[in-house]
């Protein structure tokens, strides 16, 4: 059965905000470095969230494919960037990138890139 990339962003976040309420310095803490870590520099965000969606695919993170994809777009990546990105991360990845790539990572792109008009 196919994973529902909107249902996992919603549990993520809503996974996201508890844990906040039970270590909000540390989940600050996290987000803070995190914002850090994608501020554009050599780098801008829609390449770094091109990155991070690869690296999910290639760790097998249903989650990180899913917030990534989406963040990859709304930051203005397109579909070819990210198709070409997940290819790349295969070949780091071999048969499982492949598997994730062919599927989540696939239906992530197809349901959030209308929101983007992508």
């Amino acid at each position: 059965m196919a994973k529902d990339p909107k249902a996992l962003l919603q549990e993520l976040n809503s996974g996201m905000r508890a844990l906040g309420k039970i270590d909000a310095a540390r989940t600050r803490g996290y987000a803070s470095f995190s914002g850090l870590a994608k501020k554009s520099g050599a780098l801008d965000l829609k390449t770094k969230e091109i990155i991070c969606a690869a690296i999910g695919v290639t760790v097998r993170c249903d989650y990180c494919i899913v917030y990534h994809t989406y963040q990859a777009l709304k930051a203005g990546a397109t579909r070819q960037e990210l198709t070409e990105a997940a290819f790349t991360a295969c070949v780091m990845g071999g048969g499982p990138a492949v598997t994730y790539s062919s599927t989540l990572f696939l239906n992530s792109v197809n349901t959030f890139a209308p929101e983007f008009e992508k």
